[in-house]
């Protein structure tokens, strides 16, 4: 069943693929505040977040003839692309041994810096919808064994890869893998009983 804000989102992919610009800022309005929110979860740097959420609208431009709706609806192949995007400059900044700025009270004098928020075309209808959703994958997430809970919180929200979950919780990389992949399948199924 397709609701009528991925009807809308897959119209507008569409568009895109045909390089329709006006599709592109559409989609933009729509799923900007939500892509950089989970990118700067990630980044915890404004700067950063900025940047990477620019690049993430570069790549759907660029790739939106890949998306694939077997795989999920246009918002969710977003939040992946954003998602993945943010974890890869966030390797690149540990691996470079980079600080980044800190973007709240980093100041001597504890000064507030303002985070820009992207323009959205937000409803309140979708507001609700969005913040059901949440709660509805918290409240998911929480039933979840806390050993298989806290891998799938840090690789989906810190950003860690299994061979640092691996290290980072002194547990073998198979146990690893299987945990989050036990996870995420407990996930789904009592999702799709939710939904």
């Amino acid at each position: 069943m397709t609701t009528p804000a991925v009807a809308t989102d897959l119209a507008l992919l569409q568009r895109i693929v045909a390089r329709d610009e006006k599709a592109m800022a559409d989609f933009y309005d729509q799923h900007s505040r939500l892509a950089y929110s989970i990118i700067l979860r990630i980044l915890r740097s404004a700067s950063e977040a900025e940047e990477v959420l620019q690049e993430t609208f570069v790549r759907v431009w660029s790739r939106a003839e890949t998306y694939d709706a077997r795989l999920g609806s246009p918002g969710a192949w977003l939040t992946r692309i954003a998602r993945n995007r943010a974890i890869d400059r966030l390797r690149l900044i540990r691996a470079r041994g980079l600080h980044m700025d800190v973007p709240f009270g980093a100041g001597a004098g504890d000064e507030r810096v303002r985070v820009p928020e992207p323009e959205t075309r937000e409803t309140p209808e979708t507001v609700v919808q969005d913040a059901a959703t949440a709660g509805t994958i918290r409240g998911v997430l929480a039933t979840l064994p806390v050993a298989q809970r806290v891998l799938i919180e840090a690789a989906f929200f810190e950003g860690y890869t299994h061979n640092e979950l691996s290290a980072r919780f002194g547990v073998p990389l198979g146990t690893i893998k299987t945990r989050i992949r036990t996870g995420l399948s407990a996930m789904r199924g009592r999702l799709e009983h939710a939904v």
